[in-house]
């Protein structure tokens, strides 16, 4: 338990072995994320996905967000400025605000946008041992922002690291990257430090708009330093510290909006520190506090001249965009099993968060708020075929003051290998900085107000998710088969979305999503592994609410991996992700649907002591097709890399 949870207190022989895919298909996946209780994914009171190694290798991707195609009912998309957009039956906006992402128990989610920092996140992708993504609320567990789903990205224990690692890649369209990393160990240190350089130019420079040619900036250039170390004190406590840092170099714009700043500066830092004390598998507590900083500069001094007002001078100065963020998070959580038929986790946490900018906010002040929580989650065996499940979260927001989110699930083992799930769970998202407080607008150089294009909101209601949640999990032994069904009906209350002249966010009326998830995996041969995912969602929006909302989930979504191992070395893999039209939120495009291939093979070998391995992966062998905007065209593009391990 203690190693998924990211450098447990484990045996030296254990901590070093590795994790590999067998412990995922033969029996079914343990995860942590649905409850922060160990559990077999039949007994989550929740849906969840499981990404590990074998499968981030396979499907050749090299940038996180894209894995998140492997999840049944995931949209995906890279928009532009380096930014990604992921929504989960629908919602699904430039900004990603209804999700909480973790990394090692650490909130990247912005609380500027709500976005995710994906491009400057100072994590290399080789570094990840595992994601877990509960798919539906579990602000019971996480609190605010938990919202849709949570995505729990987990980092290889030190000792899964050791020696020395070397990676690059070099392909078209502008993908390079390069990590290197050293592990190691003295007594009872484990360490471990990676750095990385990585470029990207995600789609054609040259577009049309319309008829009119035009050009899209977009490459990027991006350089982190990460580390990690955990000390073992005794038998039963641990220390561990992280800490990483990142910079950027990013161009931006499109050529038909000369407004826009061409380039971007962004930064990123974070420190983490965790104690643990484990006495065994359900008795612990640990103490968590980590601080992070990200920081987003656009300088942009091009005179802007709207034609709304017919003057020459003098010129509308636009100040750029300028985003300082800081969050100081302390956490406390204690694991205790009760007696022979009762678990339980609970724990408390604080966090202070800080926001400037002036293009966003219109002040030279830095806005700040702090928010408290205190959460439990029970799990009560009532029979050997029968688990009971509740808990909640209460929690204390600047915005908008206190809210309880509850979950109670029911599992039934209907027999050996097959179990029903029940769910019923309520989650809020809290409005972001920019949501409540958002004021954009544009000067003379003499100081006089000509346009603002944002308003500050007046106090709005935190989004408010009540979800129903059917699910079956199916181990079929026999045919090496496990099987993942979850059908759902969710019903959204004071949906947050901006409207009028100048623009201000409002609670909206009330509005369902239902549909249904699938995923499988099979084993048909030793050598062979597919996993499958498809979603199907429907949402029952009115114009009152967002006229385009009912049209932001895909009617039907799919995705193929298929693995196969042809011996002495050598790996194939194949990736298929089908979309259908969709229309993205917040500057989006109503997108065709698509399906898209990808391919990977490689070889994996031992030089001269070294573990070698060659890939070659093909992404998008099919047809180009638009992402996010119908400019943002995908294009086929190849590339290659090189790993070795010593």
């Amino acid at each position: 338990m203690a190693l998924l949870l990211g450098g447990g207190l484990l045996s030296p022989a254990l901590a070093r072995a590795e994790i590999t895919e067998s412990d995922f298909l033969d029996d079914l996946p343990v995860v942590l994320s649905a409850s922060r209780l160990s559990q077999p994914v039949n007994e989550t009171p929740a849906a969840v996905t499981v990404i590990d190694q074998p499968m981030i290798r396979a499907s050749g991707f090299r940038d996180i967000p894209d894995l998140l195609r492997l999840v049944p009912g995931f949209s995906v998309a890279y928009t532009r400025d380096n930014t990604w957009a992921i929504g989960y039956h629908g919602m699904a906006d430039a900004f990603s605000r209804r999700f909480q992402v973790l990394v090692d128990g650490r909130s990247i989610y912005s609380a500027a946008y709500g976005q995710v920092n994906w491009g400057e996140l100072p994590l290399s992708i080789d570094d990840i041992e595992r994601i877990e993504v509960v798919r539906g609320p579990n602000a019971a567990t996480y609190g605010a922002n938990a919202f849709l789903a949570v995505i729990n990205i987990i980092t290889k224990d030190p000792s899964q690291t050791l020696g020395d690692f070397a990676s690059v890649q070099y392909g078209e369209q502008g993908m390079s990257g390069l990590t290197l990393r050293h592990g190691g160990e003295q007594g009872d240190l484990r360490y471990r430090v990676t750095l990385s350089a990585q470029t990207r130019d995600r789609f054609e420079t040259d577009v049309r708009d319309g008829n009119a040619a035009a050009k899209m900036y977009e490459e990027t250039q991006t350089y982190f330093l990460s580390g990690r170390g955990d000390y073992r004190i005794s038998s039963s406590d641990e220390f561990s510290a992280q800490f990483g840092l990142s910079v950027g170099d990013w161009q931006a714009g499109y050529s038909r909006n000369p407004e826009e700043p061409t380039g971007q500066n962004v930064s990123a830092q974070y420190v983490q520190f965790k104690y643990r004390r484990v006495r065994d598998a359900d008795d612990e507590w640990m103490v968590q506090a980590y601080f992070s900083r990200n920081v987003l500069d656009a300088p942009n001094v091009t005179p802007l001249v709207p034609p709304v007002f017919p003057i020459v001078t003098p010129f509308l100065l636009d100040a750029g965009v300028d985003v300082t963020q800081t969050r100081a998070n302390l956490e406390f959580q204690a694991n205790r099993r009760i007696t022979a038929d009762w678990r339980m986790v609970w724990g408390a946490e604080v966090r202070h968060e800080t926001v400037e900018s002036q293009r966003y906010l219109n002040t030279h002040d830095t806005l700040g708020g702090t928010l408290g929580r205190a959460y439990a989650n029970l799990e009560w065996r009532a029979r050997p075929d029968l688990l009971v499940q509740g808990g909640a979260m209460l929690e204390h927001h600047y915005f908008t003051g206190t809210d309880v989110s509850p979950r109670a699930a029911v599992n039934y083992t209907l027999a050996e290998g097959h179990t029903l799930r029940l769910n019923v769970s309520q989650a809020y998202r809290s409005p972001t900085f920019f949501e409540q407080k958002g004021n954009v607008s544009y000067y003379t150089t003499t100081g006089t107000l000509l346009e603002q294009v944002f308003a500050p909101s007046s106090p709005l209601r935190p989004e408010r998710i009540l979800s129903r949640e059917i699910g079956y999990v199916g181990d079929y032994a026999a045919m090496h088969v496990q099987l993942d069904i979850k059908l759902f009906r969710d019903t959204i209350h004071d949906h947050i979305n901006s409207s009028g002249s100048p623009g201000r966010f409002t609670n909206r009326e009330d509005f369902s999503v239902r549909g249904g998830d699938l995923q499988l995996h099979w084993q048909p041969v030793s050598n062979l592994r597919l996993s499958a995912q498809y979603a199907r969602a429907f949402i029952d929006a009115g114009p009152s609410v967002d006229r385009d909302l009912a049209r932001s989930a895909p009617r039907n979504s799919f995705s193929l991996l298929a693995r196969y191992d042809l011996g002495q070395g050598w790996m194939a893999s194949a990736g298929a992700y089908r979309s259908g039209r969709m229309k993205w939120l917040s500057e989006g495009d109503v997108t065709q649907a698509f399906t898209r291939w990808d391919a990977r093979l490689a070889r994996r070998w031992k030089w001269e002591g070294r573990e070698v391995e060659t890939a070659l992966v093909g992404q998008n062998l099919g047809k180009d097709y638009g992402e996010f905007r119908e400019e943002n065209v995908f294009s086929r593009r190849v590339y290659g890399s090189l790993s070795l391990a010593w």
